[in-house]
Formats: C-alpha cells, sequence, structure tokens
C-alpha cells in the first residue's frame, strides 16, 4: 500500500495553478476527454496571447497551458466557453471514459453517464474538497479504461450490466446503468469520509472494503479486468454508423496553437485521449482525407510506426527547475537521427523522479551529469510525479 501523504494535495487546475520554473500552469478538466470546436479554439487563442503557445495533453485526458501570463484572464476565457462549469469543483472533474464509446465497439454507450456524474458532482458540495488526484472511470467494455486504476468506476458487461471497480478492481458488485452514477457518488462520499490525509482510495487501510461494507450491495465473484494497454488507436477507424473517425497522435503529446486552430477549424467535436492523443470522430470519408492531408504535415501523426508515438518525456527545461536538461529536444533530436538508445516504448526524464512515465512495459532515458542513462525495458506502474 502507498504511504501516507505528507502534505495536501496540490494537483494544479485552471484556478489553483501551480508554478512552474517558466511560469504558472494551469490544467482544464475535460470529462471523458470531450472538447468542442470553439472551446478548442479558445484554448488555441489563449496559448497563443498568454501562454507559450502550446496545448499539453495530460494521461487523464485533459489539457494544460504552461507560462500562463494572466491566470485571471485565462479562467475567465475559459468560463466563457463552459471549461469551467464549477469553480469549487475543478479539480475533482477528473473522468476517463472509452474514447470511441457510441462509435466503435464497446458494450454500451458511456457518453451520457460522463456528463450525468460530472453534472452531479459539480452539484454536491460534499465532493468539493475530494482531492484533485481523484479518479472516476467508465469502460465501454471494451478494456481500455478500467486498466488505468480509477478509484471510482464501472466496466461494462453488456449493454445494461456494469461491475462496479473500486480502487481498478471488480469488487463484484453488479450495477444496471441506471444505477451506476448514484453507486459511484456514493462511494465518493465515503471516500470523502475515511480518506484522512490520503489522496486515493487504494491509500486507505481497507478502503475498498470499507465503502463496499456501507454501499450494501449484493456481491458476486469478481472477474479479472485487463490491464493497461500501452497505446491507443492510431490512424483511419470505421465508425458503425459509416462515419469515420480519424485518431491522431502528436509529439510529446503537445498540441501547437496553431494546428489546434485548424482541429477547430474542421468543426467536429474532438476527444482527447489517456494516451495523449486526439480523436477526431463524426466524419464523411471525403472530409477525412482533406484533415489528414492538410494536418499531416503540421504534426498530426497518423502513422502508428512513427517513432515518435514510442517516445514519451517529462517537460523538462525550461518547465522544470529539477530537470538538468531541456528533456524533449535531446529526444526530438535523437528521434530525427535515428540515435534513440532503447527499442521500442521510452520515457525519458530530466531526473530521477521520471515524472509523467507511462503505465506499462517501459524503458527510462533519465538525463545525470554526465549525459543519460538508459535501463532496460520493464513492467511498472505510473510515477506519482506530476505529469
Amino acid at each position: 500500500m502507498p504511504s501516507p501523504r505528507s502534505g495536501p494535495d496540490k494537483c494544479p487546475g485552471a484556478l489553483q495553478v501551480h508554478q512552474a520554473a517558466d511560469g504558472p500552469l494551469a490544467r482544464v478538466r475535460l470529462p471523458g476527454g470531450a472538447i468542442t470546436s470553439p472551446q478548442l479554439q479558445a484554448l488555441a487563442t489563449a496559448a497563443q496571447e498568454i501562454g507559450n503557445g502550446e496545448i499539453e495533453l495530460t494521461s487523464r485526458g485533459n489539457v494544460q497551458l504552461r507560462a500562463v501570463a494572466n491566470p485571471e484572464e485565462f479562467a475567465r476565457r475559459i468560463a466563457d466557453v463552459g471549461l469551467l462549469p464549477s469553480t469549487t469543483h475543478e479539480r475533482v472533474r477528473n473522468i476517463l471514459a472509452s474514447p470511441l464509446s457510441g462509435r466503435i465497439g464497446g458494450h454500451a454507450d458511456v457518453r451520457g453517464l460522463v456528463t450525468d456524474l460530472d453534472r452531479r458532482l459539480c452539484a454536491d458540495p460534499t465532493l468539493a474538497e475530494l482531492p484533485g488526484r481523484t479518479l472516476f472511470t467508465f469502460d465501454d467494455g471494451t478494456g481500455d479504461i478500467s486498466g488505468l486504476r480509477g478509484d471510482f468506476g464501472v466496466h461494462a458487461l453488456d449493454d445494461d450490466l456494469f461491475a462496479l471497480v473500486l480502487a481498478g478492481e471488480d469488487t463484484g458488485a453488479r450495477l444496471a446503468a441506471a444505477d451506476a452514477v448514484d453507486v459511484l457518488l456514493a462511494s465518493a462520499r465515503l471516500f470523502a469520509e475515511i480518506r484522512g490525509d490520503a489522496w486515493r482510495l487504494n491509500e486507505v487501510p481497507g478502503g475498498t472494503e470499507r465503502v463496499l461494507a456501507r454501499l450494501g450491495l449484493e456481491y458476486g465473484d469478481p472477474v479479472q479486468l485487463p490491464g493497461a494497454i500501452e497505446r491507443g488507436p492510431i490512424g483511419w477507424l470505421d465508425q458503425a454508423d459509416g462515419g469515420v473517425t480519424l485518431a491522431a497522435g502528436l509529439a510529446f503529446g503537445t498540441l501547437p496553437a496553431r494546428l489546434a486552430e485548424f482541429l477547430a477549424a474542421v468543426e467536429k467535436p474532438i476527444v482527447v485521449t489517456p494516451w495523449r492523443s486526439l480523436l477526431l470522430p463524426d466524419l464523411e470519408e471525403w472530409a477525412a482525407e482533406q484533415v489528414v492531408r492538410v494536418l499531416a504535415p503540421m504534426g498530426l501523426i497518423f502513422d502508428e510506426n512513427s517513432p515518435y508515438l514510442q517516445v514519451s518525456a517529462c517537460a523538462g527545461r525550461p518547465g522544470c527547475a529539477k530537470s538538468l536538461t531541456d528533456v524533449r529536444a535531446d529526444a526530438r533530436q535523437a528521434i530525427e537521427n535515428d540515435d534513440l538508445p532503447a527499442e521500442g516504448r521510452q520515457h525519458w526524464s530530466g531526473c530521477a523522479r521520471k515524472c509523467g512515465r507511462p503505465r506499462g512495459q517501459v524503458a527510462d532515458v533519465v538525463a545525470d551529469v554526465d549525459g543519460y542513462r538508459t535501463t532496460a525495458s520493464r513492467p511498472d506502474r505510473a510515477e506519482n510525479g506530476p505529469a
């Protein structure tokens, strides 16, 4: 079990910004990763005018801006486009959902459950003080989200039967879709009562058992849920309704503001995934072809074999004072020179904290005073440092 926390949760938000080495960092929650074209345009404009010109994608399907010159102005702008529906609950709106739900695969469309949970979460004053690390998950049965080990989640077993997932494990309880949000909110309230200084449910001694005992549900035999997948889909995806979803990667999960403006001009909904990639759904074939032709040269990655999709990196300099070097510039140079120090997935870090390290089998490339040292690929859960 993780060790007790020694201080308060400082997870950044749009109002409680993090003072990074390159200036304030503001994080915007996107429940289910969903963002509209006007919202993306507002972020792109803010990144250009009061940020560093980039939008970073996070491993929880959220976005953040660095070097925000005027945090109050940034908050006003995102509130104007509906990205800050609650000033009291903004840091606890961490809701992951199967990104392709309702369009490709899965047993159930969980998008409506995400919307319902977000609305009711923000309306409950008792949940405003949940830690910013709290995570809700909705897996449509694809098996892409439950492996990310949320605190409170459901996993679809068919179109109206869900497994209750607590601390990343199936509890054996089974829920109808109509009951899912009620039970998740009740579980979160119980966590708020018993958590003490803990940030996550698995940090509370006997946390899952204590929550289950209070819920009063009937339980069967739990099943083994799928583990974390290494990467989401990339490329051209055919939807069940005949439309097209384009799944695009980005170098180091970073979206330049100019590219974001072009994406917003497509005027379709966009989904940010937990693998720091983007989905552009509901396109007609001709429009999808045009998007690939125009936006691939600008930085969207549609080739699943691109080396940029094998390499992740911490913020590095100038964003982090602890970093020994400009990690992303070094990693980019290694990619362009075909000189990567390891095969397969690798995470480059500016110090031993290895912030932002993804889950799964990953080699570590860590900066030290003599350059970089590489540790062979090994399975591991994500590091606890800031993304």
